[in-house]
């Protein structure tokens, strides 16, 4: 089990950057894949973008590809989303996920963060 914790959300305006950052806690970081999902209000959660475990393969969202990088620092038990050219539609609340895969799947991933706001106001 990994404890998570994100940071870094924030009011932004549209066209901005922010970066997430999630910690963990523990010495296996590096055993997990990572994963950032989203939920908005009123929507079910939904994946934006997962790292492999020494992070040589990411997968995006469509709606996020060319937006958001996925990174990771195994040293600093830290992963990270940056995200650019943010627009309205991506308000929700930011999760990082914890898993032994890479994937969509949010049932894959067996420990969760609980989650930083991001507003994106237009």
């Amino acid at each position: 089990q990994v404890q998570l914790v994100e940071s870094g959300g924030g009011l932004v305006q549209s066209g901005a950057s922010l970066r997430l950052s999630c910690a963990a806690s523990g010495r296996t970081f590096s055993s997990y894949a990572m994963g950032w999902f989203r939920q908005a209000p009123g929507k079910e959660r939904e994946f934006v973008a997962a790292i492999s475990q020494r992070g040589g393969g990411t997968t995006y969202a469509d709606s996020v590809q060319g937006r958001f990088t996925i990174s990771r620092d195994n040293a600093k038990n830290t992963v990270y989303l940056q995200m650019n050219s943010l627009k309205p539609e991506d308000t929700a609340v930011y999760y990082c996920a914890a898993g032994l895969i890479r994937t969509p799947n949010p049932t894959v991933y067996h420990d969760w963060g609980q989650g930083t706001q991001v507003t994106v106001s237009s």
